[in-house]
């Protein structure tokens, strides 16, 4: 991984280069006030004023050099517009190619300045996290508290960029009157639906979304995979040769993601049937659904690790341990065993290969295509949680063939059986084990080329935060990142979860706090529904399937809404708090406070709940990619796996509270079961409060 300093001094604008952040300086200065503070020589107070007005002077040199250029650009529009006048006014069309090429020429110093302005805002972040780790001292939030709603800002004009954005529609508009008509006056007012096919404009649209953190439905979509998309600007090379990449394996990898959700979520509508009918309480659904992200947990962790060395073969072991679980599930019925059925299900928890499946979208996937592959892994699992219940709906038939009862019980089971075994059949015909494996096999570490830059993050994009410590090496060193003042091992990948652990800053905690709520509201309301449905509203099992599988089919429009214009009115930090406040609104609406508990209060609350917890997913991830450490980007015990556990542990809690407030009667489950959720999403809220200056 490339540190930042030598990246700032190796992706500088020659002619540019007394313009950018002194990030040197800044380290050299923040090296200085530590040891003065140490040895007394200074307080934290006069510590903080002082390296303030220094940010402050860097950001001034930075902004004015910054406005100094929009002005050349917008100036050499307007007479690159004059000329387009002239031309059309005398109809001489011969050379609108030069003009063109004129524009796109602005096109390419454009996309230099935002280089430009991104270099110096990575900067100043990064500065920032570096000052509050070295100090233990909240310096980002004061210094955004105080700048950021200033008038007088100049913070903001490194990261809300209006001056640039009018260029940016000013050349886009030119570019499109030349555009395939040759000068004909076509307007992207009047025709709003026209895409430009000009490549520049999509590399300046690019790198205004990554400045400014808009995004489209493709971006926000992979955002849920939280799979790292490189800076495509950064002059970096794409190490994954299209020659290489194989797309039936990816193929593969996304029907095995659609596949095991459909197998998670196929039995919800029957649990609490089959659970009856093996002589146990309706509610112990909860153990039965739960049972399968229980060891889920374990797998994470032992298939994280196996992609540092293959791919095909874990996900032979995984079509294996789901093919051999659903078969016991199913074989459960006429066995009358309730152990038998558990076993299934914790060997369907044990195939999941969830971690392998993004491991390969993040190493083996061209780097073009990456953003399409990564929506791709979500869109395949939003499908899978949809078609998961509305299968199950369709099952609902009785048959015996010799002495194996097929209902509606068992049917998902035995579909899933043959599911998973053409699926085995299709892998071992098809799929391709990437190159890179045979030639790092002599290697104690990985060489896969997305390693260094991968993440492997449950369900569901990331600005590195590496702190060092004080300790000082050569002085060579001074022109590297943070990892310059760190032994090798100190800046390496986390060797276990405790030391994974210990690079949690406060703001990835609550990000994962958040995450660990969300998953826990959407895994009562899914689990618990076909128990609550039936006993309030003697739901059939055909209703439950419909009703979860219209709450599945709500994802991607959704994400489609999100990702596509609110994302671009919004900060990501604004649409969390406002998630999270309408998720505790609908919790609140769950509540049965009269003994007549309605349908239509039913229905809206959970459509509320699942619908913003869904909008929170999206850019609780992409928050927690951007505060999240360099060091839990790669590796086996990365921040994806953390991730993970957190989403998994808080099903498997959800689910056990389910079972467990089944004793108390069917008549206390809805309200038992939602006060875990209500708390620890107010809780969610408060901490967020408490961090929302550090989400910058």
């Amino acid at each position: 991984m490339v540190n930042f300093g030598k990246k700032l001094m190796a992706d500088q604008v020659e002619e540019w280069k007394g313009y950018y952040i002194n990030y040197k300086l800044m380290k050299k200065l923040l090296k200085q006030y530590v040891q003065q503070t140490q040895f007394g020589g200074k307080d934290r107070e006069q510590v903080l004023k002082e390296f303030s007005r220094i940010l402050d002077e860097q950001i001034e040199r930075i902004v004015l050099f910054l406005l100094q250029q929009q002005g050349h650009l917008a100036s050499r529009i307007e007479e690159l517009r004059e000329q387009r006048a002239a031309l059309l006014e005398q109809h001489d069309i011969s050379h609108v190619f030069q003009l063109r090429e004129a524009y796109r020429e602005v096109g390419r110093d454009l996309i230099k300045l935002l280089r430009f302005v991104d270099m110096n805002a990575t900067g100043i972040r990064k500065i920032l996290k570096k000052f509050d780790k070295r100090f233990g001292y909240r310096f980002t939030d004061y210094y955004v508290t105080t700048r950021a709603n200033h008038p007088y800002s100049q913070l903001q004009q490194v990261f809300k960029q209006v001056g640039i954005v009018a260029v940016v529609g000013a050349l886009s508009r030119n570019l499109a009157y030349l555009q395939d008509h040759e000068g004909s006056v076509l307007s992207i007012y009047d025709h709003p639906s026209v895409t430009l096919k000009d490549p520049i404009i999509d590399q300046v649209n690019h790198a205004v979304q990554k400045l400014t953190h808009a995004t489209s439905f493709l971006q926000f979509l992979g955002q849920h995979s939280l799979i790292i998309q490189e800076d495509m600007q950064s002059g970096s090379e794409d190490l994954i040769d299209d020659e290489s990449y194989h797309f039936m394996s990816l193929l593969l990898n996304l029907v095995n993601t659609f596949l095991y959700m459909v197998n998670t979520y196929i039995i919800v509508p029957t649990a609490d049937d089959y659970s009856v009918s093996l002589g146990a309480a309706a509610t112990v659904c909860g153990v039965i659904i739960g049972s399968m992200a229980v060891a889920q947990v374990f797998s994470s962790v032992y298939f994280s690790a196996w992609s540092n060395r293959s791919y095909f073969r874990p996900l032979v072991f995984s079509s294996i341990m789901l093919f051999s679980g659903n078969l016991l599930y199913a074989l459960a019925y006429d066995l009358n065993s309730l152990t038998v059925l558990l076993i299934g299900r914790l060997l369907c928890g044990l195939g999941s290969a969830r971690a392998v499946n993004r491991r390969y979208i993040s190493d083996c996937v061209p780097l073009k295509l990456r953003l399409q592959a990564s929506a791709g892994f979500v869109s395949a699992s939003a499908l899978g949680m949809a078609c998961g219940p509305a299968l199950a709906g369709l099952l609902q038939t009785k048959f015996k063939i010799y002495s194996l009862t097929f209902n509606q019980s068992t049917l998902p089971g035995w579909v899933m059986c043959i599911a998973w075994l053409v699926y085995l059949l299709w892998l071992w015909i098809s799929f391709k084990e990437p190159g890179h494996f045979d030639k790092s096999s002599d290697s104690a570490q990985p060489s896969g080329p997305g390693r260094q830059v991968s993440a492997n993050l449950e369900e569901g994009l990331a600005q590195p935060l590496l702190i060092g410590t004080a300790e000082i090496q050569d002085q060579n060193s001074e022109d590297n990142d943070d990892n310059e003042e760190e032994s090798h091992n100190s800046h390496g990948p986390a060797t276990s979860i405790s030391s994974a652990y210990k690079l949690l800053t406060p703001s990835v905690k609550v990000q994962l706090l958040i995450y660990f709520m969300l998953k826990y509201a959407m895994e009562i309301l899914l689990s618990e529904s076909s128990v609550v449905t039936t006993y309030y509203f003697n739901w059939s099992t055909s209703a439950v399937a419909i009703f979860l599988a219209i709450l599945g089919c709500t994802v991607l429009p959704v994400n489609a809404i999100v990702g596509s214009y609110v994302t671009n009115l919004f900060e990501d930090r604004q649409i969390l708090l406002a998630s999270e406040f309408i998720v505790l609104v609908g919790i609140i609406m769950s509540f049965r406070y009269t003994p007549h508990y309605s349908v239509p209060q039913y229905v809206l609350s959970a459509l509320i709940t699942f619908v913003f917890a869904e909008v929170l997913e999206g850019v609780n991830l992409s928050l927690l990619s951007r505060v999240m450490s360099s060091r839990l980007a790669r590796g086996t015990y990365n921040g994806g796996l953390l991730s993970t556990e957190a989403g998994t542990l808080a099903r498997v809690v959800a689910d056990a509270t389910i079972t467990a407030a089944g004793y108390l009667g069917p008549d206390l489950l809805l309200n038992i079961t939602l006060l875990p959720p209500l708390v620890i999403c107010i809780a969610s809220i408060v901490a967020t409060f408490c961090t929302y200056n550090t989400l910058y």
